[in-house]
């Protein structure tokens, strides 16, 4: 898959998210190796501790098909470029590299800058 659709899923995710405190909507878009994407956007609460990032509840749906063989995440956030996860959303992508590092697609101008999720996390948590 291009990752310039992949990034286009996670911009159509999203405007489903469900944002009244930030007002800053995120959508992201997973790509695993079966070829398949799974996407998922931000989810608030007026707890904001509950509130969950679009990279967490992309992952989450790729969970639930049990295809977490993830190659790739884009994320897309209406409101600014180059919008990196924050460090809980790379712990989770870290966790579910296999055989390669996963590549993490972030919108940049007209276009998308990649970045390895072993670059955003070094020397991440692992067992």
């Amino acid at each position: 898959m291009d990752y310039s659709q992949l990034l286009q899923k996670a911009k159509d995710a999203s405007n489903k998210a469900y944002c009244p405190y930030s007002h800053f909507p995120v959508g992201a878009c997973v790509l695993t190796k079966s070829g398949k994407t799974y996407s998922g956007c931000n989810v608030e609460n007026a707890s904001y501790g509950l509130s969950v990032c679009a990279e967490r509840n992309a992952i989450a749906n790729a969970a639930i098909a049990g295809d977490l063989d993830i190659v790739a995440i884009a994320v897309y956030a209406q409101k600014m470029e180059n919008c990196l996860p924050c460090g809980a959303c790379r712990q989770i992508i870290f966790e579910f590299q296999k055989d390669n590092e996963i590549d993490v697609i972030i919108q940049f101008g007209e276009g998308y800058k990649i970045y390895k999720i072993n670059y955003l996390l070094p020397e991440a948590f692992s067992l």
